[in-house]
């Protein structure tokens, strides 16, 4: 399982998914893409993509949701990173010697539970009272322990050639996956079918520890993880994309297995979820199979918008950070986002700042004045609502914060003032369209990709892409250079040497 979520592996996650545009046009053609992707909706409101490749004997299954980080409250905040973990505890015939008897214990731990986080939260908490209880809950969870088959999904999925089973949660989606033999599909439709209809939450408070000791190690003891989090909690005022997927650790601390399951009851249903498959199947056979273990599911609600919307930034935002590591830099612009036309342009502007030795950053900073020995540039934290561009850089020692900070903005300043050259953009285009082709090969990667782009709005927008990124102009860029790389739209957070 991805308990994922540090800050390392979400920014590849989020790298990949700006970088994994237009490989549509790549792998097919336009049309072709149009022509391959079969797409069918459940009667229960499910939507499931499924593309035919031959080529090899096995199939990469997707399950996704449009649900995420961003769509809770202060109420419920980490709740689906906290699921993501909960639902590889297993079913009430997978993962258990006895449900019956595991059902008692598991209803009086939840009582106690429960007992405890009221208590704790009190003014003046009885502590000798608190203590007991928390004895009693360790008791039941040991009686509990003595009923639980641990990790059964992996194992049955192992012994069965299942590889890469694994999940993510972002603050757009969570998704769910495995690359398994062809002949193992129908497997897979009976787990999965059967860990969302009858999804047992065992070892919930034990988890919710193993979720604090995460944060603590991916966040609070992570210059990277610190620096990530910050700038969004300092670029972002009101929108919920400024919390963490993790949650907070009071949000850790005080999640509740009624709350939890409320929120998994509603949203990780039909209404909120796309099935893609993308292997060696028969489409019809695999949309009937499809059918007959997900058609059977409740329809749930869809999951509702999120209204906030973050009011425009009106001067530069900076925080210092002292952490006794390398120092850091981070810089972030506000920025549409998909499938809005600056988006594009974007893209194009991210590429030639920071991708490879040849583009601008890398050359100027890292090679000609060695003021950096790393840049890079990135979109986040999320797609489904407007975001951010991330310039990323680590100082080389010696080197002081302001100046790196002098020789970005002048680079900055030439994309308004120096268009680029014809050769120049079709050289980043190009390098966008080859980046996308290397990781592309295998049927996990495709099926990544529809289902990303599906439960964001829709898959179709890669048959557009290469068109649309073809059609950025040098005008363009200078355009929307002048009007979001401006200091009063960027937020600055520099990690210095200091004892934490």
């Amino acid at each position: 399982m991805d308990t994922g979520k540090d800050c390392s592996m979400k920014l590849i996650f989020i790298l990949t998914m700006w970088i994994v545009l237009g490989c549509a046009q790549i792998v097919f053609s336009a049309p072709s893409l149009q022509d391959k992707v079969q797409e069918s909706q459940l009667d229960n409101g499910a939507t499931v993509l499924l593309v035919e490749r031959h080529n090899s004997p096995t199939v990469a299954a997707y399950i996704s949701f449009r649900v995420g980080g961003a769509n809770e409250n202060s109420e419920n905040r980490g709740v689906a990173h906290l699921l993501e973990h909960m639902l590889f505890k297993g079913t009430q015939t997978l993962g258990t010697k006895d449900y019956p008897a595991e059902k008692k214990l598991l209803e009086q731990i939840k009582a106690t539970g429960q007992q405890i986080d009221a208590l704790k939260n009190k003014r003046q908490a009885d502590m000798q009272q608190l203590q007991q209880l928390r004895d009693q809950l360790e008791e039941l969870q040991q009686q509990q322990q003595k009923l639980v088959v641990k990790n059964e999904f992996s194992r049955i999925y192992a012994e069965n050639g299942g590889v890469g089973y694994n999940a993510f949660t972002g603050k757009d989606n969570t998704t769910y996956l495995i690359n398994l033999p062809a002949n193992k599909l129908e497997l897979w439709a009976a787990i999965e079918s059967d860990r969302l209809q009858n999804a047992v939450f065992r070892e919930f408070y034990t988890e919710r520890d193993v979720v604090h000791e995460e944060r603590r190690r991916s966040y609070e003891t992570s210059p990277d993880g610190l620096m990530y989090e910050t700038l969004l909690a300092t670029a972002y005022k009101v929108h919920p994309y400024r919390h963490p997927v993790i949650g907070w650790n009071s949000d850790i601390e005080n999640l509740d297995p009624d709350g939890i399951r409320d929120f998994f009851e509603k949203y990780y249903t039909p209404a909120n979820m796309v099935i893609t498959l993308v292997g060696d199947f028969d489409s019809n056979k695999a949309l009937a199979l499809v059918d007959k273990y997900f058609g059977k599911l409740n329809p749930g609600v869809p999951v509702p918008a999120v209204v906030d919307r973050e009011p425009k930034q009106q001067g530069e935002r900076r925080v210092a950070i002292n952490f006794d590591a390398e120092p850091q830099l981070m810089i972030a612009y506000h920025k549409p986002t998909m499938p809005q036309r600056e988006d594009y342009v974007f893209d194009v502007i991210m590429q030639v700042l920071t991708a490879g030795r040849t583009s601008r950053l890398y050359k100027t900073m890292v090679i000609e004045k060695q003021m950096v020995t790393d840049v890079d540039a990135f979109g986040a934290p999320g797609s489904r609502y407007d975001n951010l561009m991330v310039l990323s850089l680590t100082p080389r020692s010696g080197t002081s914060i302001s100046a790196i900070e002098a020789a970005v903005y002048a680079e900055l300043e030439r994309l308004k003032t120096e268009p680029f050259t014809v050769a120049e953009l079709n050289i980043a285009k190009k390098q966008i369209m080859t980046s996308i082709m290397r990781g592309l090969k295998g049927n996990s990667g495709l099926a990544r990709m529809l289902s990303a782009y599906q439960v964001l709005g829709d898959w179709r927008y890669l048959v557009n892409y290469e068109v649309e990124l073809g059609n950025v102009t040098a005008d363009e860029i200078m355009s929307v250079a002048k009007q979001y790389l401006a200091a009063d739209n960027r937020t600055v957070v520099a990690l210095q040497r200091g004892e934490k």
